[in-house]
């Protein structure tokens, strides 16, 4: 297959397409002339990295194939791992979304793009499981030097596209990536039996039926006055102050951290390295031991946050969403410099968003708080909001006068 791969790319005879030791399938040929007419480089190394951080993870959130996750890690991540594959979900355009399972294979795919927010469309990288599916709108597999580029030879993959029940449409794709042993035809039918598996879910979800949630999914809760807390499997566990800037930490830099990079994040001076990888290994306790990953020190896990509930309100601009989620600064007490810079962010972010809504409930509720009853501008755009005859003008108007005096102006 090596052979054929690259008389095809230097554009030498390829022998006729038919079932013997280097021919090739039909179903590549037809990939293979579809990615070289499309410009793809066969020695480029997987597609740009488009979206990732925030905007990927606003993205995902919002995405069909979030509600079929919690089925796909069931019935495929948990048992990759194990078995050193990857389990990937994609869009309708082949950007990866989730990838997940075995990270030694995580770190190896990443040398060629095969990560999280990257494009593997059939006419960005060429021939892949994934992106041939969707091109194809039907299950595929491809096996080592029959991948366009090069820099995936050493892998084999299988995928199968999912449709949203009530269209018909395709949402994504399903994929298993790793060794050998994912050419195997089993892995076609436990592919197959998973889209039928998450399609029956999406169904599910379109009638309204309550499913039961995913275990895996953490919770943690760091915005207000109260104790900072970690929920897993229903289980609620407090956390010190030190260990809720980490994980605060590593769910806003999904790529992950180095451990000079957290140092710097969590204090001024900057921690000792042997610290910083005892405080880690303390929280590698509490997510357990497929919690967390190391160089860089990244969650392994899904970590929903009340800090992200506020930005994702915000970034589709609802306010009032937003205020309802927030009830008071990220960690408050925190003097770590990473946690100070997210705390100004949404505080900086929700306050221009009630202040550009002009809504008075959202701006009575803001200055009634801790992080606005000192706020000229927003008592100001209180005020402004009000019927003058309204019997709440006078004590806005009054409290106004008072800040005036109070902040000397």
């Amino acid at each position: 297959m090596s052979f054929a791969h690259s008389s095809f790319i230097e554009g030498a005879r390829l022998p006729s397409v038919r079932p013997s030791g280097d021919s090739v399938r039909s179903v590549v040929l037809d990939s293979w002339r579809r990615s070289r007419s499309s410009g793809v480089d066969p020695d480029g190394f997987g597609g740009a990295v488009g979206m990732a951080g925030l905007d990927l993870q606003r993205y995902r959130a919002t995405h069909p194939t979030a509600l079929i996750r919690p089925v796909v890690r069931k019935l495929l991540v948990e048992d990759a791992a194990d078995a050193g594959l990857l389990v990937a979900i994609s869009d309708a355009r082949g950007r990866l979304l989730w990838v997940e399972g075995d990270s030694k294979v995580k770190d190896r795919v990443a040398g060629m793009n095969f990560v999280e927010g990257a494009d593997w469309s059939e006419d960005r990288v060429g021939t892949n499981a994934p992106g041939t599916a969707l091109a194809l709108d039907h299950h595929v597999q491809i096996f080592g030097a029959e991948h366009f580029s090069r820099a995936a030879h050493a892998f084999s993959c299988t995928a199968a596209p999912v449709h949203d029940p009530s269209s018909g449409k395709v949402i994504g794709a399903i994929d298993i990536t790793g060794g050998p042993r994912v050419a195997a035809p089993e892995v076609l039918a436990l592919i197959r039996a998973t889209v039928v598996a998450a399609e029956s879910e999406l169904r599910l979800q379109l009638l309204g039926v309550p499913t039961v949630p995913d275990p895996t999914t953490a919770r943690l809760q760091v915005l207000g006055p109260g104790r900072p807390a970690l929920t897993v499997a229903g289980e609620r566990i407090r956390l010190s102050q030190r260990h809720a800037e980490i994980l605060v930490l590593l769910a806003a830099h999904p790529e992950g951290l180095s451990a000079d990079h957290l140092s710097m994040l969590l204090d001024e001076s900057e921690l000792d390295p042997v610290t910083v990888r005892a405080e880690m290994s303390r929280v590698r306790k509490i997510l357990g031991a497929n919690g967390l990953a190391s160089r860089p020190y990244r969650l392994l896990m899904d970590l929903d946050t009340d800090l992200a509930e506020v930005r994702r309100a915000l970034g589709r601009g609802d306010a009032a969403a937003a205020m309802r989620a927030y009830p008071g600064p990220l960690l408050p007490r925190s003097l770590a410099p990473g946690i100070i810079e997210l705390r100004a962010e949404v505080h900086g972010r929700l306050r221009a968003s009630l202040l550009s809504t002009g809504d008075p409930r959202l701006l009575a509720r803001w200055t009634s708080c801790v992080d606005g009853r000192d706020d000229i501008a927003a008592w100001t755009a209180y005020l402004g909001s009000m019927d003058r005859n309204s019997s709440v003008y006078a004590q806005v108007e009054a409290q106004l006068a008072l800040l005036d005096r109070k902040l000397g102006i």
